[in-house]
């Protein structure tokens, strides 16, 4: 099941590059408020174990339907956790 594996490191490199982005803002930034930082990083976060948990399920009705769900959610919540990094 290549495309379960594959899904799975492209959840971790999308929100492991999101957290460190977040992290560099604040190291970049040491002066500024941290907070808003780190509610995109926690939200990274939970938005990580979501989709995990959600790959991870089985017994799925259509895998292919279930997997190009996980993928359409993982762009929708990367897409908007940039947005606010780019916001900071």
């Amino acid at each position: 099941m290549a495309n379960k594996r594959d899904l799975k490191k492209d959840l971790n490199n999308v929100f492991g590059d999101i957290i460190e982005v977040s992290l560099l803002w604040q190291a970049a930034n040491p002066d500024a408020d941290a907070t808003k930082s780190e509610e995109i990083i926690d939200e990274s976060i939970q938005s990580f174990d979501e989709l995990i948990a959600e790959t991870n399920k089985r017994g799925v009705e259509n895998p292919k339907a279930h997997f190009r769900g996980i993928r359409q959610s993982l762009e929708t919540k990367a897409t908007d956790l940039v947005t606010k990094i780019n916001a900071l």
